[in-house]
């Protein structure tokens, strides 16, 4: 029996509310969403780089349209059976209005939740000014407020991954997002147990998202339960690996004219079980 999208909506909410933590992994299309609903997790969120690679272009510098987006995470919703927060990037827009807008777009997909942030998509001024970043958080939860669902709105500060090391403004922009109504809040790029524990205790109680899946960090889920992080996704890590076992093997084959990457892979008959053939 299909789930109603209020009820993946409520049941989504309560995720953030219930003690503990919980794992939101990345699928990019809906046969990832499939596999990934079959293996037990509770919710899904997308992933714009996901989603830039399996199109053939880069991440992170607006190559991907809102009506892209929106048309990948119509189907990932329909293919999953789960609660599902998207990736919304900077709102598809620079000005208040046009995150307003996309949030009530999303939200016709069946979307669950969706995230915003402060990145411009420039690489000549990659963070939008503080003031303008919070109107346009301000207009974003307006937007998600005035849905019938109770869509969970996540702000994000992109400053660490954008070239712009500098904690205490991420810190900073994070409160000003909490205050502004966003329900979650998210800093990409912090790493270490102290980058972690100081942006939850600074946006408390609001819950925290952290990525996992990049390359360096030990840290594991039960680390993070303990430093107070209430939801882990996954980024791009998994369509990477994905991708990067999809290049070994081609290149295996490329260069050396052998075949033995087949002994590690899942077998045809297991997807299409998983899948429903």
């Amino acid at each position: 029996m299909s789930i109603s999208h209020a009820d993946k909506a409520a049941a989504f909410r309560s995720l953030h509310e219930r003690p503990g933590i919980f794992t939101i992994p990345n699928p990019w299309d809906a046969g990832s969403a499939k596999m990934l609903a079959s293996l037990g997790f509770e919710a899904l969120a997308t992933t714009s780089g996901g989603l830039a690679f399996s199109l053939g272009r880069p991440d992170g510098l607006a190559r991907v349209t809102r009506e892209e987006t929106l048309a990948n995470v119509a189907g990932i919703v329909n293919a999953a059976g789960l609660p599902v927060s998207a990736d919304l990037e900077n709102g598809f827009g620079d000005e208040p209005e046009a995150c307003a807008e996309t949030i009530l777009l999303a939200a016709r997909t069946g979307l669950c939740g969706g995230s915003i942030e402060d990145a411009t998509g420039n690489p000549g001024t990659p963070i939008y000014p503080l003031d303008l970043a919070v109107r346009r958080v301000e207009a974003a939860v307006k937007a998600a407020r005035s849905l019938p669902i109770p869509f969970v709105l996540t702000a994000r500060a992109e400053n660490l991954i954008r070239g712009r090391i500098d904690l205490p403004d991420t810190i900073r922009r994070l409160v000003a997002y909490a205050e502004a109504g966003a329900d979650v809040l998210f800093a990409p790029g912090v790493k270490t147990p102290e980058e972690i524990a100081a942006v939850v205790k600074a946006v408390a109680p609001k819950p925290v998202n952290v990525v996992m899946g990049l390359a360096g960090s030990p840290l594991s889920l039960k680390d993070l339960e303990a430093l107070g992080v209430k939801r882990v996704s996954l980024g791009s890590s998994l369509v990477r690996a994905a991708y990067g076992a999809f290049l070994h093997a081609a290149e295996e084959v490329r260069q050396k004219g052998t075949f033995r990457f087949a002994e590690d892979t899942v077998s045809y008959t297991a997807f299409n079980s998983m899948l429903g053939g």
